[in-house]
């Protein structure tokens, strides 16, 4: 138990600083592989552990693909030029349009869409709308994280949840859209309050015409959300419609790239030259094989964890029955986890203990490991690539100002968050 926390330590320190020499995925297989050779963990645990996570790694691949075909239709380009343009001007109001994406962008291509992609838009629209963009960054931040209650494909560990708790897909999302809907509530309601100074500046509306949306990659979207509904009554893991919606997304976006033209006469270009090569090329690339290795590195350190004491005791602590203070009790585990171990490995520690107390368990504890990491830069990977991402802008957020919006938001969305869910089970 021991070997497997340092090793669960080290693969999260190395997500923290993301060091080139010690990259996360080498670290975290190379733990699990450590624990391999040395017995902790048997071939069979291990064995048994990547198939279950598999289809989980698939929706997420399939996710990432989603989200980079909508970022070079230029989605989130023409998303930017919208929200600067419905701001007319005015911060409260470009805050409120930026929340309202985050949680849309969130809910359909997962948080670190609205990490990656969507904190580029809100900064660019800031921008045109000559508005400080310190509010609507945030919103991206806090909302990538507590906006990512409402689907299975929103977050990670809704997938891992989603597994666990047995639900349909039509039945998680009943579930947990009041929830959803009080988390960005009071987020809009803190943000707006924390930042009611500097909202108040005036900016412009700015002129320059709106790019259109790309119809095909909404439609592709459009489409794949309505292959997970109806999975569930036939039968199919998500995994199914999530890689039909890549493949879809890729062949639109390979065939929308221009094709080479050569002049009569001029030798024909090298293939690797084609854009539509190119564009396939970047496509496959969105996959991100470190990102699927580091999560199952991680899955199997956390499944040795568990097997050599971990389980048992949070299984102790874990409140039995489907009260409310049961499903605070567990909200709250889950947000302390989340904060200490990060909430990826905190949600595999408690996904088999809340699993056998029923899926209004493991609903509690999805708000605990979703809402609490906003609290600390460190309780989620998301939280870590968006501080990641303004340091690259020279606009990182300091720890004041963070810790008390974390502060302010955090407690109560997991109580209000808890309560909601407890009234519709």
């Amino acid at each position: 138990m021991i070997l497997a926390a340092v090793l669960l330590a080290a693969a999260i320190a190395a997500a923290v600083v993301r060091d080139r020499r010690a990259p996360e995925a080498a670290v975290a297989l190379g733990g699990a592989a450590l624990l391999l050779a040395t017995g902790v963990l048997s071939w069979d645990d291990a064995w048994d552990e990547a198939g279950d996570l598999a289809p989980t790694l698939v929706v997420l691949a399939s996710l990432l693909v989603l989200g980079e075909g909508c970022e070079r239709a230029g989605v989130f380009d023409a998303l930017a030029a919208r929200l600067a343009a419905g701001a007319r001007g005015s911060g409260p109001r470009l805050l409120t349009l930026v929340v309202g994406a985050a949680a849309a962008v969130t809910a359909v291509l997962g948080l670190d869409a609205t990490v990656v992609l969507l904190t580029p838009a809100a900064f660019a629209a800031a921008a045109k709308a000559r508005l400080n963009a310190r509010p609507h960054v945030y919103a991206c931040a806090h909302l990538a994280n507590s906006a990512s209650l409402l689907l299975p494909i929103s977050n990670l560990t809704n997938l891992l949840a989603f597994r666990a708790s047995e639900l349909s897909f039509a039945r998680f999302a009943a579930l947990m859209a009041l929830p959803w809907a009080v988390a960005i509530a009071i987020e809009w309601g803190a943000l707006r309050w924390v930042f009611r100074t500097t909202l108040e500046a005036p900016g412009r509306t700015p002129k320059a015409p709106i790019p259109p949306l790309a119809p095909a990659p909404l439609a592709v979207l459009a489409f794949t959300l309505a292959g997970f509904v109806v999975a569930g009554p036939l039968g199919l893991d998500a995994a199914w419609p999530a890689a039909l919606g890549a493949l879809l997304m890729t062949a639109v976006t390979v065939h929308a790239a221009p094709r080479e033209v050569t002049a009569p006469g001029a030798p024909s270009p090298r293939p690797a030259a084609s854009p539509r090569v190119a564009a396939a090329r970047d496509m496959a690339r969105a996959v991100d094989l470190p990102l699927l290795g580091f999560v199952l590195g991680l899955g199997l350190i956390v499944r040795a964890l568990a097997d050599h004491g971990l389980a048992d005791t949070v299984s102790d602590i874990l409140p039995d029955g489907h009260g409310l203070l049961a499903l605070l009790g567990a909200t709250a585990l889950a947000a302390v986890l989340a904060n200490v171990l990060n909430n990826v490995p905190a949600l595999l520690v408690l996904l088999p203990a809340a699993a056998a107390a029923g899926p209004e368990t493991v609903l509690a504890v999805l708000i605990g490991v979703n809402c609490g990491p906003n609290l600390t830069y460190t309780g989620s990977l998301a939280t870590l690539l968006w501080r990641g991402a303004l340091r690259d802008r020279g606009e990182e957020p300091g720890h004041a100002e963070f810790h008390r919006l974390g502060a302010l938001t955090v407690p109560p969305i997991l109580v209000a968050c808890t309560v909601a869910l407890w009234l519709v089970t």
